[in-house]
């Protein structure tokens, strides 16, 4: 499936975000107007970014997977 396909049921989750230079980033995805993808980041402590990225540099856009059940810790 491609990637423009996967944001309207990805918006709102913890996604990875692959670009097209091999770089990555990931954040809860937000969307995407006026040609950019809207991603928050997470900087520091309390303090979180509103990124834009161009849609003509992304390669693939991927859903975190969900924690092994035997992993978790209560």
């Amino acid at each position: 499936m491609h990637w423009q396909q996967k944001v309207h049921y990805l918006t709102g989750q913890p996604v990875g975000v692959s670009f097209q230079n091999g770089q990555g980033t990931s954040g809860v995805l937000c969307g995407f107007s006026d040609g950019k993808l809207l991603l928050i980041e997470y900087l520091y402590h309390t303090q979180f970014a509103m990124k834009q990225y161009d849609l003509r540099t992304i390669q693939d856009i991927h859903g975190f997977p969900p924690c092994p059940h035997e992993q978790r810790l209560y």
